[in-house]
């Protein structure tokens, strides 16, 4: 992500969602239930892991990993997303009473906010973070732990912006599919042994039963104009179903 760092685009916002294969979901669409929100749907707890409202809420979630602290009743991480863009509390508001309540959920990385104002909390950080301007990078860990695939993907996006004044779709789609894994010697050590380190290491995760579900870049220019784009991957890397999107964010 790269906030306040580009003279076109305030923010530029990459990511992948990573999920198990047989988990139902939905691509990016404005959700029957709240039309100004425009996000993908987990169909099985109901919430979401990335998504913008028309009146400019942004948010964003990833698991924090830890198999060795699930806990199998939990409730859904994807509802703090959708909760927030659904609402109209202020984002410090919302992190304020999230934090009471924070432990009933397995670990987290919230980002939140708007396109100027964007907030990162994780239950497992414990503080909520005013983002200031730069690149950032978040995988399963705190943000910018520099895990290879952090630090690969602010290294790419870093290089672009630097070379292209108006950064393409292609290019950007490019930094998201990198299936460059790590070697043995910079994997983490997350619990899930050495071959699932290694499986889980690239940007765009592909295995038998899990891996890069979709990848979307969101950019928000200085008009305050959003283009969504998202590419969603169903069992064929090649052929992805793409969307988009774009609109101009009400502030009134």
């Amino acid at each position: 992500m790269a906030l306040n760092r580009h003279s076109t685009y305030p923010l530029i916002f990459l990511a992948n969602r990573d999920e198990y294969y047989e988990r139902p979901s939905a691509p990016a669409h404005f959700w029957e239930e709240a039309p100004a929100v425009l996000a993908g749907k987990d169909l099985r707890a109901g919430g979401t892991w990335l998504g913008i409202s028309k009146n400019g809420r942004i948010a964003a979630v990833t698991n924090y990993r830890d198999p060795s602290s699930i806990k199998e009743n939990a409730p859904s991480r994807g509802r703090l997303v959708s909760e927030f863009l659904f609402g109209n509390r202020e984002p410090l508001e919302c992190l304020d009473i999230l934090k009471k309540d924070a432990s009933r959920y397995n670990g987290f990385n919230l980002i939140l906010g708007e396109k100027d104002r964007l907030y990162w909390y994780s239950n497992r950080g414990h503080r909520v973070l005013l983002m200031k301007p730069g690149i950032y990078g978040l995988s399963n860990h705190l943000l910018d732990t520099p895990w290879p695939k952090v630090a690969r993907g602010k290294a790419a996006l870093t290089r672009l912006l630097s070379r292209q004044a108006d950064p393409s779709m292609r290019e950007l789609f490019r930094i998201l599919a990198d299936r460059t894994p790590a070697d043995d010697a910079s994997l983490p050590h997350t619990g899930v042994g050495l071959e699932w380190e290694s499986i889980l290491s690239p940007i765009f995760i592909n295995s038998p039963l899990y891996g890069t579900r979709s990848s979307t870049v969101l950019l928000i220019d200085a008009g305050n104009r959003v283009t969504f784009m998202e590419k969603t991957f169903n069992g064929d890397l090649d052929q992805p179903r793409i969307a988009r999107h774009e609109f101009v964010i009400d502030a009134s």
